[in-house]
């Protein structure tokens, strides 16, 4: 197992960092909050999880182990593949997610695509045992509320990382405005990241 990627940050996409380990370029697939804290060209630490499936090899990346660990036991419920994993912990923090599970909030999962009220309520009976308690502060759908409130500035941060100037950063930020609020207040920053993306290309 690869248990971290450590070296330069050799480029970065909406879901996707590679990261420069003697000499290889080694792809991970990260959530949007993760690669908002990267920048190319500068050094990087991830800690990683491998998924190994019959046809493919898929790296995911976190920006510590607590949340490569939350990753791991989530896919130990029925029903959560990496990917499902993956969503979650974009939408909250490990804490987030322990405080949701140990207090029975349903609607924090649901706040996660792809989870309904039914495979909520079946994913806190599985958890419940599995994620202990939060070891910080957080509160249950800690990163949800900060995702309502600051979308903007999360979406600013990622377009900066992939190497756009503030200026460009602030216009596209705009351009994506009035799809972020037609979300009803819970922009997915992944697919806020990808308009951005298609509207900075199309200005170049």
């Amino acid at each position: 197992m690869i248990a971290f990627v450590s070296g330069p940050v050799a480029a970065l996409a909406p879901t996707t960092a590679v990261i420069e380990v003697g000499g290889i370029g080694m792809a991970v697939q990260c959530t949007p909050h993760t690669i908002a804290g990267l920048k190319v060209g500068q050094e990087a630490r991830l800690a990683t999880s491998l998924v190994v499936r019959e046809d493919s090899l898929t790296l995911y990346g976190f920006a510590d182990d607590d949340e490569r660990q939350v990753f791991e036991l989530l896919q130990t419920a029925s029903g959560v593949g990496p990917r499902l994993a993956q969503a979650m912990l974009a939408v909250h923090s490990p804490d987030a997610l322990r405080a949701a599970v140990a207090s029975g909030d349903e609607k924090a999962l649901t706040a996660v695509p792809g989870i309904g009220k039914k495979g909520a309520q079946k994913l806190l009976l599985e958890l419940k045992d599995r994620l202990g308690e939060p070891v910080g502060s957080a509160v249950p759908a800690a990163r949800a509320a900060t995702a309502v409130r600051s979308w903007s500035d999360q979406l600013h941060a990622a377009l900066i990382g992939l190497g756009y100037a503030t200026r460009e950063a602030d216009e596209a930020v705009a351009a994506v405005t009035p799809q972020a609020e037609a979300a009803g207040g819970e922009p997915q920053i992944g697919q806020l990241l990808k308009a951005a993306l298609q509207t900075l290309n199309r200005t170049r």
